[in-house]
């Protein structure tokens, strides 16, 4: 997959590298705060850095819940393999994070290879480990607030 980057695996000068949470995707099909963090995306306001675990799971759980031949997971689909405004680890560190569901040790492990800034998630038992080796974990809102103009 296509990284597009100012240098390899590093973010566009100026524009946060995070990792979005399969739960913040999928909100963002229903509008609200998920929805304008994926326009910030779209509009190259941040990087999104993924993993292929964590790109097989937004497929997954958008299928799952029945947008799968949609118009707008079609064009999600698109981006992804256009490798549109994002980071791709293609190998992460194992780790091992007390007190976090180890289905989603892939979002921290994927952030720590790709040295994101922030983790985007409204899952309240990610949210609070808060921080794991500089890396906030925030919730859509607070992330919204942080970055306002």
């Amino acid at each position: 997959m296509a990284v597009r980057t100012a240098e390899a695996g590093k973010p566009t000068a100026g524009i946060a590298a995070v990792q979005i949470a399969p739960n913040v995707f999928v909100s963002s099909f229903f509008g609200g705060k998920p929805s304008s963090i994926i326009d910030r995306w779209k509009d190259r306001k941040i990087t999104l850095c993924l993993s292929e675990a964590i790109l097989e799971e937004y497929l997954d759980v958008l299928a799952r819940i029945g947008l799968a031949g949609e118009p707008e997971f079609e064009g999600l689909k698109a981006l992804f393999r256009s490798g549109f405004n994002l980071m791709f680890a293609a190998k992460t560190p194992q780790l091992t994070v007390t007190g976090l569901d180890p289905d989603d040790l892939k979002f921290i492990e994927c952030a720590v290879a790709l040295n994101a800034e922030l983790i985007i998630t409204g899952d309240k038992r990610f949210l609070e480990v808060a921080n794991f080796q500089g890396i906030c974990i925030v919730s859509p809102g607070r992330f919204l607030e942080d970055s306002a103009p």
